[in-house]
């Protein structure tokens, strides 16, 4: 299975999607803000990035930017799990640089299916 960086400040938010992701086997790793995205970033090479777009100090539009920007990392889906659920808040995601977008509250039956499909199209 994948493995999966979740970048996320609210832990009960990374709680859920750690147990649902990893009941189908895959491998969750965690940060809480950027600083620690982007340190993780340097020793492991996660198949997927689940990003939380309203985080404190450097949001996840900043943060994605700054992945995208980096050759060792641009290569890999970035996908929004975030509130953000407005008119133009899906475009101003994807303008970001993410190559997906998922909205909360979490659907915990169809979150599996949705990462399923982000990972099929990054392999």
């Amino acid at each position: 299975m994948a493995t999966i960086l979740y970048v996320e400040d609210d832990l009960p938010n990374r709680i859920l999607v750690r147990r649902i992701l990893a009941a189908e086997g895959h491998e969750i790793v965690e940060a809480g803000n950027a600083e620690e995205a982007l340190q993780t970033l340097e020793t492991l090479k996660p198949d997927l990035i689940l990003m939380d777009i309203n985080m404190p100090e450097v949001d996840g539009f900043t943060l994605t930017k700054r992945i995208k920007q980096n050759p060792a990392w641009q290569h890999i889906p970035i996908i929004a799990l975030t509130a953000n659920v407005m008119k133009g808040d899906r475009e101003r995601v994807l303008q970001a640089g993410c190559d997906g977008y998922i909205q909360k509250p979490i659907d915990v039956d169809a979150l599996p299916r949705q990462i399923a499909t982000f990972l099929k199209r990054g392999a």
